[in-house]
């Protein structure tokens, strides 16, 4: 069972810091594509943008452990191999409820999972899979930057650090 953002380790010292303040924001992020070069987007929830499966660590897991956690959250699929290609570290911004945050994230390329997709979560309204000449919109504005960098790294075999 998912947590509530208020339970999460996340909203914790959100809570505790108060609305002002900037916080570091740990995560994961992961990129699914299809056999077909669909990729795999969520509605989100909280903003109804279409975004990449993602979300903040909890206390104890691995980066790795977190993208497992947020695809199964977000779409009921689990990973089951996938592979880091971008590192950010960079990034600071302002999300929707005036929070300010500086991203620590990994983003993982997943090659393989098991479970049926799930069209609506509790971080979802809808999901689906495109073609990347077809995404639907609004969309997250992190979406086009993951992209590019997973292509950078499958031409270059190197992480990608920002």
């Amino acid at each position: 069972m998912a947590l509530t953002w208020a339970e999460s380790y996340l909203g914790k010292v959100r809570a505790s810091v108060g609305d002002t303040d900037t916080i570091f924001f740990v995560g994961a992020r992961t990129v699914v594509l299809d056999e077909q070069g669909r990729l795999l987007l969520i509605q989100r929830s909280d903003n109804h943008r279409w975004a990449i499966p993602a979300g903040a660590m909890e206390l104890g897991e691995s980066m790795e452990d977190c993208a497992v956690r947020e695809l199964w959250e977000e779409t009921g699929l689990k990973a089951t191999s996938l592979t880091p290609y971008a590192f950010y570290t960079a990034y600071t911004y302002t999300n929707d409820y005036g929070h300010t945050y500086q991203q620590v994230l990994m983003s993982f390329v997943v090659h393989t999972w098991e479970g049926e997709l799930l069209r609506q979560t509790d971080e979802s309204v809808d999901a689906g899979w495109f073609a990347l000449d077809d995404l639907p919109g609004p969309k997250s504005f992190v979406l086009d930057e993951a992209l590019a960098d997973l292509e950078t790294f499958n031409t270059t075999g190197r992480l990608v650090m920002k």
